[in-house]
């Protein structure tokens, strides 16, 4: 399983995880469902009118903090926008209801995943693994 599909497997468990950007000199944190694994990268998404992808776009250094169990994942880099016709079509495969509130109200989807990536699974006391993603 490649560095990527581990990324993907442990917040496909979660479900629900965190992601974390800074707007100025503050962090901020909200919680994200939606990730999918294409051609071995975990692509992220969210509204391009929402302040968390204005934050990513100013500064891509960003986190993301699952918990599955006793596990927890971290995963940081930065965060690369893409723009990509057939990664939307995938989108609107996976969450059809929620990209038709997009269309009904004219907003844009913004595709990104994190290069320079690395990840830490973590028990609460203990590394589990470690590794460049």
């Amino acid at each position: 399983m490649s560095n990527a599909a581990k990324v993907h497997e442990f917040l496909n468990k979660a479900q629900t995880f965190y992601f974390l950007t800074t707007d100025g000199d503050q962090p901020k944190g909200r919680p994200f469902g939606f990730q999918m694994l294409v051609d071995d990268k975990v692509y992220f998404g969210c509204g391009t009118f929402k302040n968390v992808f204005k934050q990513l776009t100013a500064n891509p250094k960003v986190e993301v903090l699952a918990v599955n169990g006793g596990e927890f994942l971290r995963y940081d880099g930065a965060a690369k926008v893409v723009k990509d016709d057939a990664l939307l079509l995938k989108v609107r495969e996976i969450m059809p209801q929620i990209m038709a509130l997009y269309d009904k109200n004219g907003w844009e989807m913004g595709l990104f995943y994190l290069e320079n990536g690395h990840a830490e699974i973590r028990g609460m006391m203990d590394l589990k693994e470690e590794f460049d993603v």
